[in-house]
C-alpha cells in the first residue's frame, strides 16, 4: 500500500482536518472489510441518499446503527450459539462493522428492514445560515436638502 504525504496541501488550509482523517481511515481498510455484507449507495436526488446493505438472516435485534463523529456506523451481531450441524454453508452470517463517512450536513432520515435488505436513507439538510441568500437592493430618491444643497453648490 502506496503512503501519501498531505502535509503539503494541509499547511495552507485550515478547518480540513477531516479530511486527512478520511484519508488515514482509507489506508487502514483492508480487502476483507470491503466485501462483506455487500451494499449499494444510491443518489435518490439532490439531497437525499439512500444506502442498501444485504443483511439475510439478521435481525433488527442483531443490527445497531450509530452516528459519531460524522461517521454512520452499521454493525450486526453474529450468532451467539450455532444451532445444528450444516453440510454446507453459503450464507454469512458472521459479525461486522462498516462505517461511512457522511459529509457536512448530511443526517440519518431512518432505517428499516425489509426482505434481507438494510435501507438507511440519508438527507442533506444545509442550515438556512449557510444557504445563500438574495439581498435586495434599496433606492432611496435624494432628499430635497441634500438637493438644494447641491444647487447652491454649483451655482
Amino acid at each position: 500500500m502506496r503512503t501519501y504525504d498531505l502535509s503539503p496541501l494541509l499547511r495552507a488550509t485550515v478547518g480540513f482536518d477531516r479530511v486527512n482523517s478520511i484519508f488515514d481511515s482509507l489506508a487502514r481498510m483492508d480487502e476483507g472489510a470491503l466485501s462483506y455484507p455487500p451494499y449499494n449507495i444510491e443518489k435518490v436526488d439532490d439531497n437525499a441518499y439512500r444506502v442498501t446493505m444485504a443483511v439475510a438472516g439478521f435481525s433488527e435485534a442483531d443490527l445497531d446503527l450509530t452516528v459519531q463523529d460524522q461517521t454512520l456506523i452499521v454493525a450486526g451481531r453474529g450468532p451467539q450459539k450455532e444451532n445444528g450441524q450444516y453440510l454446507y454453508r453459503g450464507i454469512a452470517r458472521r459479525a461486522f462493522e462498516r462505517r461511512f463517512e457522511l459529509a457536512d450536513h448530511i443526517h440519518v432520515a431512518g432505517a428499516a428492514l425489509r426482505d434481507g435488505l438494510l435501507v438507511i436513507d440519508l438527507v442533506r439538510e444545509v442550515p438556512e445560515a449557510m444557504k445563500p441568500r438574495r439581498i435586495a437592493i434599496e433606492v432611496r430618491p435624494r432628499e430635497r436638502k441634500e438637493l438644494s444643497q447641491a444647487d447652491q453648490q454649483a451655482a
